[in-house]
């Protein structure tokens, strides 16, 4: 099996259910910037310090794989879920309760790590305005609103793990 199809040259490019859309169509454009997400969450895991973060966000980017194809796919059962959400909220809750209190705003850079983490939230924010943008012209099934909302609190939380753990 080859890795280009060609099947895209003309402009459009096929969901997880089959049907084919324009490749700069919204739906596309939105699990393009969970993509993103995904490849900002890798390269954080990278470098990052801290083992637990390492498996958090393994595990994260497992779940935006579902998120990605629960927004290629119309009219199919969610992957994303409440669950999901309450999953990440235990991890915010988890991670938080070991930190110190917020007293000041947050320059991104104190680490490499901290700053992929920091980078990786700012594309889930972006990631979450464009799934907004759908959902106003389309149906979303699933929780993969709130769950991006959510995953942009855990990269906060993360990258302050992060600056503590240097």
């Amino acid at each position: 099996m080859k890795v280009y199809t060609k099947t895209g040259d003309k402009g459009q490019t096929g969901l997880y259910t089959g049907e084919r859309v324009d490749k700069d169509s919204v739906r596309v454009e939105a699990y393009g910037l969970v993509d993103e997400a995904d490849s900002a969450l890798g390269m954080a895991r990278a470098i990052a310090v801290n083992s637990e973060v390492k498996s958090t966000i393994y595990d994260l980017q497992k779940l935006l794989w579902s998120l990605m194809a629960d927004i290629a796919s119309i009219g199919a059962e969610p992957r994303i879920t409440s669950k999901e959400v309450q999953q990440l909220e235990a991890l915010i809750d988890q991670f938080d309760g070991q930190l110190p209190p917020v007293t000041s705003f947050l320059v991104p850079g104190d680490t490499a790590s901290s700053a992929a983490l920091d980078f990786a939230r700012t594309v889930t924010r972006r990631a979450e305005r464009q799934l907004w943008r759908l959902a106003r012209q389309e149906e979303l099934s699933g929780e993969g609103l709130v769950f991006l909302n959510r995953l942009s609190d855990l990269c906060f939380v993360l990258a302050r793990t992060e600056i503590n753990s240097k």
